[in-house]
């Protein structure tokens, strides 16, 4: 008598799209959905709560905030997709860099799947913020501004979820931007050494922030709040507590770094930020900036500054827009012309002149820093314009110009923005 051979247990793919509320995870659902067929399953598509109980016995789409209960449930989940296909998730809420890999999951969130196993990004949690075309990308690391897009067309420089920032890039720069001397500096009768972490020029540089976890207080479909507390420690004995809010509006992003002096004594304090701004040309070179500054700063070998000069009559003055050419930037800029609301613009302009970026400098941001970017690293030079907004120019901490002291109690508000134009 012939043997029956059990029956295999039916596999079933299932793609499960992570995202906390606004994060768009419905709608990269939706176009997942329908490249993959599965468009009319509405039901498990859209009605999905974390309470299944076994295996779903039909392929979907899931969409769920929180994905404890699907892994406890669940071995494994898996997709497969042609390889041979872009990943058609869109740009401002999918954070997935593999999505044709065996066993993953493609998300809105910043975790990966393989194997039914959670796995964070390496800038961890990622803050996704939607205002009409645009798409804004923030990041648990270090509270940095990942990505920036309109229509599709990137307004950043940025960086994927994984990937190891370079450059600076989008990170907030705190208790002060650019670099100190050697690390050193003296206050009220304290001398001080600071971490040197720009060890090839023996500086310290871009603040104490940058590689540190900020917890989230507040995510909307276009606002986010994050806050993060700076500790006393060697080199800079005093306590902040730090706040930066990012909202995205019809004028484009709005950023305000608050700092609060949570500590006894009088803290020495500067802020600044750090985007690289991008127009769609292959480099810098043909990029039409313009710059409204009334003085640079000469700076030496180390990016340290010597003097303060007029702009008039050096390769300096942007006051009129020109292309960037040759030149290389790595410039500190003051004396900021200001229009009726008292903002300074920086705009960098397609050559065509059809669109282009803004870069706005609000309450408390009085300098400004451009770098095109010649010393990045190979493949990263000359891409994209650095354009930093900042309270204070280098080596504000030993020289004291224009350093905050932030008495116990006080705060610090720096405002900024970045407004994309044309088509």
């Amino acid at each position: 008598m012939a043997t029956k051979r059990a029956e295999s247990p039916r596999r079933t793919t299932i793609l499960v799209v992570l995202g906390v509320s606004g994060s768009g995870r419905s709608t990269v659902g939706a176009m997942l959905a329908e490249r993959l067929g599965l468009s009319g399953n509405r039901d498990l598509i859209e009605s999905f709560t974390g309470r299944l109980m076994g295996t779903p016995t039909a392929p979907g789409i899931v969409s769920k905030g929180e994905p404890t209960e699907l892994f406890r449930r669940w071995d494994r989940v898996s997709l497969d997709l042609d390889p041979a296909r872009p990943h058609p998730a869109d740009r401002g809420a999918c954070t997935c860099r593999a999505a044709t890999a065996p066993g993953f999951v493609g998300c809105a969130h910043p975790r990966a799947v393989r194997g039914g196993r959670v796995r964070e990004s390496r800038t961890g949690r990622q803050l996704a913020l939607r205002h009409g075309s645009q798409s804004v990308v923030i990041v648990e690391l270090g509270g940095a501004l990942r990505d920036y897009a309109i229509g599709g067309r990137p307004v950043l420089d940025g960086f994927a979820a994984d990937d190891r920032i370079t450059g600076g890039r989008g990170q907030l720069l705190v208790p002060w931007p650019n670099r100190v001397r050697g690390g050193r500096y003296r206050w009220r009768g304290q001398d001080l050494q600071l971490p040197l972490t720009e060890p090839v020029n023996g500086n310290a540089i871009h603040g104490l922030l940058r590689w540190t976890s900020w917890q989230v207080l507040e995510e909307a479909d276009s606002r986010a709040v994050l806050e993060v507390t700076l500790w006393p420690q060697p080199g800079y004995p005093f306590h902040l507590r730090v706040r930066a809010e990012y909202v995205l509006g019809d004028e484009g992003l709005e950023v305000a770094v608050t700092a609060l002096n949570q500590g006894t004594s009088v803290a020495p304090y500067g802020v600044g930020q750090h985007p690289y701004l991008t127009v769609g040309t292959a480099t810098v070179d043909d990029a039409v900036l313009t710059v409204p500054a009334r003085s640079w700063v000469r700076t030496d070998d180390l990016g340290l500054p010597v003097a303060v000069e007029p702009v008039a009559g050096t390769p300096y003055d942007f006051r009129t827009p020109r292309a960037i050419g040759a030149q290389h930037l790595d410039t500190p800029f003051g004396d900021l012309d200001r229009d009726a609301r008292g903002r300074a613009v920086v705009r960098l302009a397609h050559p065509s002149g059809e669109h282009g970026t803004d870069v706005w400098l609000g309450e408390g941001a009085d300098f400004l820093q451009v770098y095109t970017g010649d010393t990045l690293p190979e493949g990263e030079r000359r891409r994209a314009v650095a354009i930093e907004p900042m309270s204070c120019p280098p080596d504000a901490l030993r020289n004291g110009a224009s350093i905050v002291a932030l008495g116990p109690g006080e705060r610090h508000t720096v405002r900024w923005g970045i407004s994309p134009w044309g088509k």
